[in-house]
């Protein structure tokens, strides 16, 4: 999900000054703590649609807790709340007009959570707006970039639940939605749970739209496939596209690389804001109560009018080579191009070698491997690691454990150079630097799981 612009530069209406009405006016705090009352009001007056509030100490939040109190220590309570997105344009193949849409609305995500933090401060309450999407911590790419999970904290205040898609469905609103979040340094009287149902209807649409097969119809999702597409003109695709520069010995080698619409829709990602590719999921999604009718109403028609423009649609598919998406595009969009580019999903430490493999590994590559393979890395990052890939599924444990059919010990910075495509594995074997114990096949069968 994510944003662009056409070629004139478009200025934003500036949104009228926010105006303090009876919620502002009115008491504020009960025996310390905020009124939920008072607080919802305020945030639906500074321009949110839907609001929902969480205490820090939610076990919902415990991996992302760390991350937010390094932002703001203070954090007692988030607030989260849902901007709407209009949903014509998102629907639209033209994906100028959907990522207008979503920097608009983002732009305007960013504002609520602005004026929420300030009019919170003239109550001399403390809090504070990470952002709604960029600018993010790109020191920590390729790790975790962004200070709040909005999605988490969205689900957890009750603004609904994860779709198969894996974009959260507001009960009313559906997905057309942005999130925003602000941390808060006080209780409040209330605090908001989770909705006791999925919005979701499992009608797998998104299933049939998405263009790399990212989205399985059992619930699977290949991280790399959406991230290597969507996200072509975001952090990694940039990335691979600097280094086509830095490889080609002349602007005739690049052009063979990278077409002349490639290259203007770079520079349009990084004039005006970053494109993404599809976001298609989102676009045919038809929950919520706002936007069920039309399906529920007449599917085919449905189907004909928003799914099958972007099914049909002439376009590049960003794909790696030998990835499961490669296979899915060849197969079920042949009118589609395929574009073959790098893997941009490089670890920089053996904990995220570790991490990142759930996020890159390619089920129908797997496909017949049953085998278990013990890691041992030395030097700067000592680590001892399991992976066990068994009837397309994949297992990363920390530590030795089961019987394995093939051992690797290596210098955990060669491994690292060697995955980044600096250091040569032969030549790495010949100085000891990396052994191996097993039979090659399995080193290879591991290798086909994780193209790069």
């Amino acid at each position: 999900m994510s944003l662009l612009t056409e070629l004139p530069m478009v200025t934003a209406t500036p949104a009228p000054p926010f105006q303090p009405s009876s919620a502002s006016a009115s008491s504020h705090k009960i025996e310390g703590k905020i009124d939920q009352d008072w607080l919802r009001q305020l945030a639906l007056e500074a321009g949110a649609d839907d609001v929902g509030l969480v205490e820090i100490d939610r076990p919902d939040l415990e991996k992302d807790r760390p991350d937010i109190l390094n932002a703001f220590p203070h954090t007692q309570t988030l607030l989260s709340f849902v901007v709407r997105t209009n949903r014509e344009p998102i629907r639209s193949p033209a994906r100028s007009i959907a990522n207008l849409e979503f920097h608009h609305t983002g732009d305007q995500v960013n504002e609520v959570a602005r004026t929420i933090v300030k009019q919170l401060g003239a109550h001399d309450i403390r809090a504070l707006n990470p952002a709604m999407g960029f600018p993010m911590e790109m020191d920590h790419f390729p790790g975790k970039v962004w200070v709040v999970s909005h999605k988490t904290v969205a689900i957890a205040a009750g603004l609904g639940q994860m779709g198969i898609h894996r974009n959260v469905i507001h009960p009313k609103f559906g997905n057309f939605i942005l999130l925003g979040t602000v941390l808060i340094d006080t209780e409040v009287t209330k605090i908001n749970m989770p909705i006791d149902y999925n919005p979701c209807l499992e009608c797998k649409l998104c299933v049939a739209a998405c263009p790399v097969g990212a989205i399985g119809a059992d619930g699977y999702f290949n991280f790399s496939a959406c991230y290597t597409h969507n996200y072509r003109e975001f952090m990694g695709g940039f990335t691979d596209w600097v280094g086509n520069i830095a490889d080609s010995r002349s602007a005739k080698q690049y052009r063979q690389k990278v077409t002349d619409a490639e290259s203007s829709s770079m520079w349009q990602s990084l004039s005006f804001g970053t494109n993404y590719k599809a976001a298609y999921c989102m676009a045919v999604c038809p929950a919520g109560e706002d936007v069920i009718e039309p399906f529920t109403a007449n599917r085919k028609e449905f189907v004909q009018d928003v799914v099958k423009p972007l099914q049909w649609k002439e376009e590049p598919i960003y794909v790696v080579p030998g990835t499961d998406a490669e296979t899915y595009v060849a197969k079920r969009f042949p009118h589609k191009t395929l574009k073959h580019v790098g893997n941009s999903l490089c670890p920089r430490s053996i904990q995220g070698f570790l991490d990142g493999l759930p996020l890159v590994f390619q089920p129908q590559k797997s496909k017949g491997l049953q085998a278990t393979y013990h890691f041992t890395f030395t030097g700067q990052e000592p680590e001892q690691a399991t992976v066990i890939i068994r009837d397309q599924i994949l297992e990363v444990l920390k530590g030795h454990h089961e019987d394995a059919i093939f051992f690797l010990t290596a210098d955990s910075q060669t491994w690292l150079g060697f995955l980044a495509k600096e250091r040569n594995l032969f030549w790495a074997l010949l100085t000891r630097n990396i052994r191996i114990k097993g039979s090659l096949k399995f080193l290879r069968s591991f290798a086909r799981c994780f193209p790069n």
